[in-house]
Order: C-alpha cells, then sequence, then structure tokens
C-alpha cells in the first residue's frame, strides 16, 4: 500500500477486532478464563504486535476497551474498561519503546510490559473496587500476581513464538510497517 495512513487504520481496526472478538469469545466459551483475577486471555498474545507496528497502540487499546465493555455486564464493571484499557494502552506503548532491546532477537523487556502494568493497575483495581473486605497491600500483591502471571504465560508461551515468525515474515505478511 502506498499510503501509510490507511495501512495503519487498517492494522489498527483489524487488531482492534480481533483482540474484542478472541476476548468475548473465549469468555463466551469459557466464562471467566478472560476476566477473572486469574486470566489467560488469548487475545493477550496481540500484544506482540506492538514491537512490530504503532498501529496495535491504539488497536489494542480500543480492542481492549471493546471486550470490557462486555465484561460491564459480567458483572466486573465500569473500572475494568477505564483502568483494563489504560493498562493495555501503557503496556502497548511500553513495548513500542522497548522494541530495539533484544536478546538473540527476541525483545523479552518488551514482552514483560504487559505483566507489569495489568498487574499493577488491574491487581489494584481489583483489590480496590472488588475487594468484600477492603485494600489490603497483602491482597494487592496476591491478586496483582496472579494477573501479571495470566500474562506473563501467555506472552512467554505464545509471544515468543509469535515474535519469531514476525521476525521472519513480518515484513511479507505486511505486519511490521518500515
Amino acid at each position: 500500500m502506498k499510503d501509510k495512513r490507511v495501512l495503519y487504520i487498517t492494522q489498527a481496526a483489524i487488531i482492534a477486532a480481533l483482540y474484542a472478538v478472541l476476548t468475548i469469545g473465549q469468555n463466551a466459551l469459557l466464562p471467566g478464563t478472560a476476566s477473572a483475577a486469574v486470566q489467560f486471555r488469548v487475545a493477550e498474545v496481540l500484544c506482540v504486535l506492538a514491537i512490530y507496528t504503532p498501529a496495535a497502540i491504539p488497536g489494542l487499546t480500543i480492542g481492549c476497551i471493546i471486550a470490557n465493555i462486555s465484561s460491564v455486564t459480567a458483572g466486573l464493571g465500569f473500572y475494568d474498561m477505564i483502568f483494563g484499557s489504560l493498562a493495555s494502552l501503557l503496556a502497548a506503548l511500553a513495548m513500542y519503546g522497548l522494541r530495539n532491546v533484544r536478546i538473540k532477537n527476541i525483545p523479552f523487556l518488551a514482552l514483560l510490559m504487559p505483566a507489569l502494568f495489568n498487574g499493577v493497575i488491574v491487581g489494584l483495581e481489583i483489590s480496590i473496587f472488588f475487594s468484600d473486605t477492603g485494600f489490603s497491600f497483602v491482597s494487592f500483591l496476591i491478586t496483582g500476581g496472579c494477573v501479571a502471571l495470566g500474562e506473563l504465560v501467555v506472552l512467554l508461551v505464545l509471544g515468543i513464538p509469535a515474535c519469531l515468525l514476525l521476525n521472519k515474515h513480518g515484513k511479507k505478511m505486511g505486519i511490521v510497517l518500515d
């Protein structure tokens, strides 16, 4: 495509749609697996795209907003739509910023960013807004740790192979922007 703005908008829209459909579909098929404190949101593997194209930043954020709208009706409230989406935005920005920091051509540090941001932000959200006993630092550490663990599993188990695939074929596939 000659017009990079069209490619950027198209990529962002496709990423947003994929993220939302994967998350909502996962919650429909396996309730709670993509929206509980210990979650393995398969759509999070799309976060690796933030390493390869800046279009993933708005794409992941909008996709997360759409996916989290469905969690409002599942009892997680409006807070998840705001704070979960903020965590996705900050993680995607950090991943894009760290895209060139690599060990053996794998962006390990960038892959840790969703675990860090979601662990802290969503961990705080759950500990503050969804705790029956009120906020406690221990509860935050446990909850944040569970959220981060789910992110780490997805991004290390699925994300590393995705990065290897994109390193090799990303430009041919039109995912990596020059």
